[in-house]
Parts: C-alpha cells; sequence; structure tokens
C-alpha cells in the first residue's frame, strides 16, 4: 500500500538531525512525491550528560525511545549511528538498511593556537606531539584504553555533550586535545579541525563507526521497499561482521571493545581487540577469509561467522579474563583513569 507520508524517527542532535536530513534527502531523489517529517525523540543518553557513559549502564542508551515510538507506530522508520544501536533488536523492528560508511577512523583535535588567514595553527598534530601529563577529552573506554595502552602518561579527561560543547570546552583549555569518530566531525562540517586521522594500528575503531542504519518494523512493506535502495552490501558485510564479534562477547560501553572488518577484493580482514579499562592489557586479533556472494544476502553468513570466530579467538587468549574483570568491576565508582574534568 502507498503513502503519501512518513515520518522518520531521530534524535535532536545536530549529528542526529544531519543524518536523518541526509536519509530523508536520498528518500526524495527515490520518491520526490512523498512528505517526509523529522520527529525529535530525546533519548536516555540524550537526558544524562553528568555521568560518564560507562557508569549509566544498560544496552541503548540513544536509540530506546525511538524504537518505542516505531512499536507505537508514531514513526514509520529510525535512523541511527550503527555504534549505538544494539546487537539485539525489539521483536518486530529490524535494520531494514545500512548505508554507504564514512571513514571509520577515530580523529585527533588539537586547541587553534592562531588563526592566520585560512591557516590555522594548531597547538598540537597528533598523539605523538602530546607532552608528558597532557589531558585528552574522550567519553569512550575504548579510545581510552588504547591511548593508555601507549601512552600511560597521558590523564583521560571525561568529555560529554554535543559537538559545539566538546570544543568550546576544548578552545578554552579545559584539555589539550580530544579524540572524536572522524565521520561526525566531517558531516558536520568540522574537517578542518582534524591534524590527524589516528591509524586502526594506534586506535581500532567503534563496533559499526561510521556507518549509519534504518531500522523500521519488519512488517512495514512499503517502507522495507523504500528504503531498500539505500542499502549499501559491502557496509552491510563488514557491520554484520563486527556486530557478530560484539555480540558474541556480549560487549556494552562498559567494556573496551573495537573491531574494523573491511572487504578487500572480495576478501573480508577483520581486526578485534579486548581491553582492560586501564589499558595495560590488550588482546588483540585478526581473522581473513574468502566471503561467497550469492543471492540478496550474500556473505552475510560468512561475515558474522567470521566475527564470532574472531571473538572465540580472543576470549580464549585472555579476554574472557580481562571481561570477567571488567564485569567484575565496581563500574559505577569513579575510576582514577577517567577524570570527570
Amino acid at each position: 500500500m502507498g503513502r503519501d507520508k512518513i515520518v522518520i524517527g531521530t534524535r535532536g542532535s545536530k549529528l542526529a538531525l544531519w543524518q536523518s536530513e541526509w536519509v530523508r534527502s536520498e528518500l526524495l531523489r527515490i520518491a520526490p512525491e512523498l512528505k517526509i517529517e523529522l520527529r525529535k525523540i530525546k533519548t536516555t543518553g540524550d537526558k544524562i550528560l553528568d555521568v560518564p557513559l560507562a557508569k549509566v549502564g544498560g544496552k541503548g542508551l540513544f536509540v530506546k525511545e525511538i524504537e518505542e515510538a516505531l512499536l507505537k507506530r508514531e514513526v514509520d522508520l529510525a535512523v541511527h549511528s550503527m555504534k549505538d544501536v544494539p546487537t539485539v533488536l525489539p521483536e518486530g523492528l529490524h535494520l531494514a538498511a545500512i548505508c554507504k560508511r564514512e571513514d571509520p577512523r577515530d580523529a585527533f583535535i588539537s586547541q587553534i593556537l592562531k588563526r592566520d588567514g585560512k591557516k590555522i595553527v594548531f597547538k598540537y598534530q597528533g598523539l605523538k606531539d602530546l607532552p608528558e601529563g597532557a589531558r585528552i577529552g574522550t567519553s569512550s573506554l575504548r579510545r581510552a584504553c588504547q591511548i593508555l595502552n601507549i601512552r600511560p602518561d597521558i590523564r583521560i579527561i571525561q568529555l560529554r555533550g554535543n559537538l559545539d560543547t566538546r570544543f568550546r570546552k576544548l578552545d578554552e583549555g579545559q584539555f589539550d586535545a580530544m579524540i572524536l569518530a572522524s565521520a561526525g566531525v566531517k558531516r558536520l562540517g568540522w574537517e578542518e579541525r582534524i591534524t590527524e586521522l589516528i591509524p586502526i594500528e594506534t586506535s581500532l575503531p567503534a563496533i559499526a563507526q561510521g556507518a549509519i542504519g534504518i531500522e523500521c518494523r519488519i512488517d512495514d512493506e512499503f517502507i522495507n521497499n523504500l528504503v531498500a535502495p539505500l542499502n549499501h552490501h559491502e557496509t552491510v558485510i563488514a557491520v554484520r561482521a563486527e556486530r557478530a564479534f560484539l555480540k558474541r562477547l556480549e560487549g556494552g560501553c562498559q567494556v573496551p571493545i573495537a573491531a574494523y572488518a573491511r572487504l578487500v577484493n572480495g576478501r573480508l580482514i577483520m581486526d578485534g581487540l579486548v581491553g582492560s579499562i586501564s589499558g595495560e592489557r590488550i588482546i588483540r586479533g585478526h581473522i581473513e577469509l574468502d566471503i561467497k556472494f550469492s543471492g540478496n544476502l550474500s556473505g552475510i553468513e560468512d561475515a558474522e561467522r567470521a566475527g564470532s570466530d574472531l571473538a572465540e579467538d580472543i576470549l580464549k587468549r585472555g579476554g574472557a579474563e580481562i571481561l570477567k574483570e571488567v564485569y567484575g568491576a565496581t563500574v559505577n565508582k569513579r575510576s582514577p583513569l577517567i577524570d570527570n574534568g
């Protein structure tokens, strides 16, 4: 059954709205006769800004309320940052499309010393330039773990809030640099502030970082058909592999877990890790396999099996012990390694 109007559920942050507006424009290219409304929905993660995500606990902090609106049929589809989407979805919902991925790497962003016309002079160019005891702003245990592993002298400052707030705090001198997902920085037009795209060997990305997902009701044939052209098969394979890795580890934001999968000439190449909060211990893994392409779901089962196998390998080599220690720790207490600033 056709429709003349649909409603997209979205968070109200600038990045979430940019992503939803992008999806809206892509859908209007497909169906220009449609009226498409954006409905802003405040999630739990948006309401709690003074507590580190690792201490809030739970899954789906940035999607739960939007999914409830989908189930109540108040919205027709939801646009998410895939790294925010839990590996288990509510009954009746599914990911109808995963759009082409932006650069998944983390970005190093420093204070501005001065502007000379169009030229910007930055205080630091990258992680290697930071002096001993420098302060880095990040809300991610994954980033903190990997940074502390190579630079245990670094002081991690807890950083929450929208990008405008984070850049303001940086430029006020509350910390020396901050690490953000490059995808969001680029999408919001802040790319000139990136002085280093951190190699994955130094900072392995979050699960599905840089990918946009479209969630809808399984039984909504109209929406499923409408968004299908936005599905990017190579991104789907990579993201499904990473999410299978995360699902096997039963990980959340309380644990430093990272993975990055990519297709190179029909071959899936994937790296993953589990680390201690202090960064003292990191168990890394790597897997490669040829993907079999046939039919609409080609390669997905292979990719998910690879992600799960990589997780099993890491668990056997010490990952299980780290996870047990982290989940057994009192995560609700203040960590000496994460300063709330």
